[in-house]
Parts: C-alpha cells; structure tokens; sequence
C-alpha cells in the first residue's frame, strides 16, 4: 500500500530491512534516538554520493544532538557494502529492494530518461522524532544544503 499522504505528525510507518551489515532493521530498533530517513535513487550516482558524503562529513554532530542517519535505497546489499566502503560511510544503509518502505513512505515517482518512462525513487527525507512520529518531510531534496537544513530542525 503506498502512503504518499504521510504528514507531519503521524506515526512513522514501521518496516523490516536488511542492513549493509547483514542485520534485519526495523524503524522501532532507533526508539529513543532522533532519526534522520533518507531515500535516495542510486548508490554511487554524482547526486546520491554527494548527500552520503554531505551526511557522512557531519556525522558527529548528528550524534551529539542523539540522531541516527538510516539511507534506503533500492540496490541490493552488496551495492551498498561496496557504496558504503569506497565513501567511508558511518551510518546503516538499508536496502528495499521489495519496495516495503519506499511504497509506506510514498517516495515511488515517475521518472523519464531519454524519453522513457520509468518508476524510481525521489529523493526524500523524513525527520522521526524519539517517539517514532514524523516531525519533518522532505520531498524532491535538492543536495545542496540539505544536510544543514536538517541539522537545523533537529
């Protein structure tokens, strides 16, 4: 079921994802902390590695402010492990390839590439406050100065 309609204020649907690590997530395992959700199209693409890198390099901060970083994406786990290693990325990526996540956070879109029309995903992020409700939703992300965005309204 796709949940295009979230809002601010409603519970963050839940989901089982694999990790880069080999573990199963759920968004329930992050209670208590502050969690920045980021959906993005395609490990090691110009835009997708820059908003990795972008998180990566303010990590600490995050931290300090009790925040996790989750990225969902649709490639398989080794795409991620490899993603993950070449950027030194500190933060879990989960992969979606049954769309479970990206269907109940609504970031499916139509995309167009050289006249073809195809289903991808929009670069999206949700801000879930400690509780497990959306405080924050952003669609069709622009990368540059998302992450301070983020940082602050967290």
């Amino acid at each position: 079921m796709t949940k295009a309609g979230l809002r601010e204020g409603d519970k963050a649907p839940d989901f089982e994802l694999t990790g880069d690590d080999g573990k199963v997530y759920s968004l329930s395992d992050f209670a208590g902390k502050k969690i920045v959700l980021y959906f993005y199209p395609k490990d090691n693409t110009s835009g997708c590695t820059k908003e990795a890198c972008d998180f990566r390099d303010s990590i600490k901060i995050f931290e300090k402010k009790n925040s996790v970083i989750i990225g969902i994406s649709k490639d398989s786990l080794e795409s991620h492990r490899k993603f993950k290693e070449k950027h030194n990325l500190p933060f879990r990526l989960l992969s979606d390839s049954g769309l479970e996540a990206i269907n109940k956070y609504g970031v499916r879109k139509e995309k167009s590439m050289y006249g073809k029309k195809y289903s991808g995903i929009g670069r999206s992020t949700f801000i879930i406050d400690e509780r497990g409700f959306i405080e924050e939703i952003y669609r069709g992300v622009k990368v540059s100065g998302h992450t301070e965005e983020i940082l602050s309204k967290i």
